[in-house]
């Protein structure tokens, strides 16, 4: 299958967490499938946005594919990465409103999960095409400040290096107000969050024709 775009994602190992967030999106992007949403009015319409990627935590932005480079260059590529990372390890999860939407988020030392981040960007932006204008003016629509605004400009992306915030993405922008309701909501499906939070794997995720990201691999950290 051809793929309009790549990431490099954290998704969660098959289990209750990973359940969850399939039945909770109506999308699972380990099978790169539909399935029956929890029987919530309203959750569809919330997760809109969402869905499209799949229950996931981003360590590397959505990008399309540098002229001269091949899926099988950036797999091999993905592939040596984890081979020199080593695992990371918090407190846990927790549930989390960030602005307008609700995510679930680290708490702890969450160095481990920075440094993480921080080689996927680097290390595989040899891949990366350079983003386009309609992008980078959809960016900035948000309101940038300087510091965002430079590293939009050298990695196609506001919110890397000291901006990133690991996230596990639950919902759409929520109108004002009603964020406390969808928590509790929430506090209802959520399964028990194991504790400590550990990511020891990344993921090549790709965006298929219907718009939807599908897992492509996963690479356990060894270092």
């Amino acid at each position: 299958m051809s793929y309009a775009r790549f990431a490099i994602y954290y998704v969660p190992p098959e289990g209750p967490l990973a359940d969850f967030g399939a039945k909770w999106l109506g999308w699972d992007v380990v099978t790169g499938r539909k399935v029956p949403q929890f029987d919530v009015p309203g959750l569809h319409d919330i997760t809109m946005t969402p869905r499209k990627y799949g229950f996931h935590g981003t360590l590397k932005p959505p990008f399309r594919l540098k002229e001269g480079q091949t899926p099988e260059a950036l797999e091999a590529a993905v592939s040596d990465l984890a081979g020199v990372l080593s695992p990371a390890a918090c407190d846990g999860l927790k549930l989390t409103q960030l602005g307008r939407f609700l995510a679930l988020t680290p708490f702890g030392t969450l160095d481990g999960l920075q440094r993480i981040a921080e080689a996927c960007v680097r290390d595989l932006d040899g891949f990366r095409a350079p983003a386009g204008e309609a992008e980078l003016a959809r960016r900035r629509k948000a309101g940038l400040s300087n510091r965002q605004e430079m590293l939009l400009a050298q990695w196609g992306y506001p919110y890397v290096f000291e901006e990133f915030r690991f996230h596990l993405t639950l919902s759409g922008g929520l109108p004002e107000g009603d964020a406390p309701g969808w928590m509790d909501t929430l506090q209802v499906h959520l399964p028990d969050l194991s504790a400590p939070f550990v990511a020891d794997q990344i993921a090549l995720c790709g965006e298929g024709q219907d718009g939807r990201f599908e897992l492509i691999h996963r690479y356990t950290l060894t270092a």
